[in-house]
């Protein structure tokens, strides 16, 4: 989650109140400042033409002012936000704030003078002018420096309950992706301990040394490399696709031997995909997908391809020979769970599509993070 910029005065309804709050914080601190001064006690002797076009000079000031803070604070929150450098943060803004208030002053200044027509005051400036002109000066930077501190303190604010939600946000997808990892560890452990898998690998193996020592020998060991991977792979968020295809292909023997030619395989996956990063048991999962759901015969086989794209992606691909009736009961897991694993760990999901008599699944490899 990117640290917000927004701030308490980024709302256009809050800053038009603000606006008129700093309009009445200006007349109300210049009073405070000199409640006896010549300015007020003659201040509704004055034209009604004069006391609006103050009115309305006055209001303008207020709203340069605070709109130049408010910029001034916008953009430093892109460019030296105040987690990072705040030092440097407080003394940048402060140094842009008073000399654009002074800048302001200036042209307030000018635009009275001109009103009440004090051509005079050019030769000599009364002691009267400077006590307005100090008044000025300091209701000016006390409306900025608050607009300043509602900003800083807004923007604290928000970043901190930001910071809190995307560590929040964290927890939970930690939680998730553990929760999958644990499903997929649990599909890992049925298949260990599965007694038709069991059965069925054994009673092949019995068979192979009957027929063929040698080749019981290497269904043994490969029998042997499923389990251990099983073991040690199982629990990982992420392997390398090289070891993940090293598992498949022994699994691909023990299915093999026990199908027979029902089914083919097809692998082609070049060197910079093979160091590319999966989840474990993402391949096996789609092979016992469609073996599950297509029928093996040694007239029409079963094709399964696995190859590698330029886009760093891996398509696992079966021809559609549908059964009318799945066989056993679905894990559960399947194509769900490596979708919601690949979501988890915020990496593009796969893409599944089932045309021409083909079903495909695309799998976005990972990199490995630098």
């Amino acid at each position: 989650m990117p640290i917000s910029g927004e701030t308490f005065l980024s709302n256009k309804t809050r800053r038009i109140l603000f606006l008129f709050c700093a309009f009445v914080l200006y007349y109300l601190v210049s009073y405070l400042i000199d409640p006896y001064a010549k300015f007020w006690q003659n201040y509704f002797q004055r034209s009604y033409l004069d006391i609006a076009a103050e009115w309305l000079i006055t209001f303008l000031f207020c709203f340069l002012v605070a709109e130049a803070t408010i910029v001034i604070n916008n953009r430093l929150n892109k460019r030296i936000p105040w987690t990072k450098k705040p030092g440097k943060r407080l003394f940048i803004e402060t140094l842009l704030n008073i000399a654009v208030v002074l800048t302001i002053i200036l042209l307030n200044v000018i635009c009275m003078y001109l009103i009440y027509n004090k051509t005079e005051a050019a030769e000599q400036l009364s002691i009267e002018d400077i006590k307005n002109l100090i008044q000025w000066v300091v209701v000016s930077f006390a409306i900025a420096f608050i607009i300043m501190g509602v900003n800083t303190g807004s923007y604290m604010v928000n970043n901190w309950k930001n910071s809190e939600l995307e560590v929040t946000e964290q927890k939970l997808r930690v939680s998730e992706l553990r929760q999958a990892s644990v499903e997929a560890e649990l599909n890992a452990l049925k298949l260990q301990l599965d007694p038709h898998f069991i059965f069925n690998n054994l009673s092949v193996l019995s068979e192979l040394i009957l027929e063929d020592q040698a080749l019981g020998y290497k269904y043994s060991e490969n029998f042997a490399k499923v389990y251990r991977f099983l073991l040690l792979n199982s629990k990982k968020d992420l392997i390398p696709l090289e070891e993940e295809l090293k598992f498949l292909r022994s699994y691909i023997f023990l299915t093999e031997q026990r199908i027979g030619s029902g089914v083919h395989f097809n692998i082609e996956v070049d060197q910079v995909a093979n160091q590319l990063l999966i989840p474990p048991l993402t391949l096996q999962l789609l092979i016992e997908n469609a073996i599950k759901h297509n029928r093996t015969g040694k007239n029409n086989p079963l094709e399964i391809n696995i190859y590698s794209t330029l886009e760093n992606a891996l398509v696992v691909e079966n021809k559609l020979i549908p059964l009318e009736h799945t066989i056993g009961g679905s894990t559960g897991i399947g194509l769900a769970n490596i979708i919601r694993r690949f979501s988890l760990l915020a990496k593009q999901i796969p893409s599944v599509s089932a045309e021409e008599g083909s079903f495909k699944v695309t799998i976005h490899l990972i990199a490995h993070d630098k």
